[in-house]
């Protein structure tokens, strides 16, 4: 059974990524563990509170109380889309979001991770900001990231891009893995520019390697790699974009400004961040 990784501080946008996370996990035949965090106040050496244990005690059952009040809210959700059979630990953690996620990961031997957005308009801080981007970089298993308004629906096609790397597929039999739990096809997608180095025989290699799997391979000349990429999920009816991470700088340049202006007003799919080997 796959295990899925779902951090939440109950918000709009954690409430609709655990819609995804309920039947990502129907799917994938996988549990879900459910981890909030909080974080304690942080005082100098020389001058702490005469109260502060009694200050971190009450944040502390604060915390608990919420996590109580919140927790049946997620079940009933499961109960309306008849998941209430997906089981569902619980986790409650002080501490570091980013260093608690990689210990759950590491510990609990996490196969996945679902977060989600802050909502369209924050797409380029979601993905560079300090919290998330160290997450994207500091997990080695796939994330699945899910905007706000991304309301779940059957995933029929899923995209995947590629630069025909011999690395990349590894990536491609996983993302194949998941779409046959729920007959989708997947789309390849390899943007080929001006200075592309990729071969033709490298991509007849890949065609023949693959050519029992479920998969259309496309390849679009041009530079605009970022639009290219919109144009694809829009007009080939990407329900998930499954895209490997290469470096920050690859992030920073998708999601710069314009382009997230763009993006999130014309398209909003869930993304599953997958990871170099």
């Amino acid at each position: 059974m796959k295990k899925i990784l779902f951090p939440t501080d109950f918000s709009e946008a954690a409430n609709n990524a655990f819609i995804h996370a309920l039947e990502f996990a129907k799917n994938v035949n996988g549990e879900l563990l459910l981890l909030h965090t909080f974080e304690l106040p942080i005082y100098d050496d020389h001058f702490f509170p005469e109260n502060y244990a009694s200050i971190y005690s009450s944040i502390e059952l604060a915390n608990f109380e919420r996590f109580k009040e919140e927790v049946p809210k997620l079940k009933a959700i499961a109960a309306k889309r008849n998941l209430q059979d997906i089981v569902i630990n619980h986790r409650l953690m002080d501490g570091d979001l980013l260093y608690n996620i990689k210990s759950v990961v590491a510990n609990d031997k996490i196969d996945f991770v679902i977060m989600g957005t802050n909502g369209n308009s924050d797409w380029s801080s979601y993905f560079l900001g300090s919290n998330t981007e160290s997450v994207i970089s500091g997990v080695e298993v796939p994330i699945l990231c899910v905007p706000v308004d991304a309301a779940f629906k059957k995933i029929r096609a899923i995209g995947f891009t590629t630069r025909y790397r011999e690395k990349d597929k590894m990536e491609l039999r996983k993302v194949l893995k998941i779409a046959k739990k729920t007959n989708a096809k997947v789309r390849s997608l390899y943007v080929k520019t001006t200075n592309s180095d990729v071969l033709e025989t490298t991509i007849k290699e890949w065609e023949k390697e693959f050519a029992n799997e479920n998969v259309e391979f496309l390849i679009l000349p041009s530079d605009e790699v970022k639009e290219t990429i919109l144009d694809f999920v829009l007009y080939k009816d990407i329900d998930i974009l499954a895209m490997i991470t290469h470096k920050r700088s690859f992030f920073e340049s998708l999601f710069d400004a314009s382009f997230t202006k763009k993006i999130t007003k014309e398209v909003s799919v869930p993304i599953l961040v997958m990871h170099e080997n």
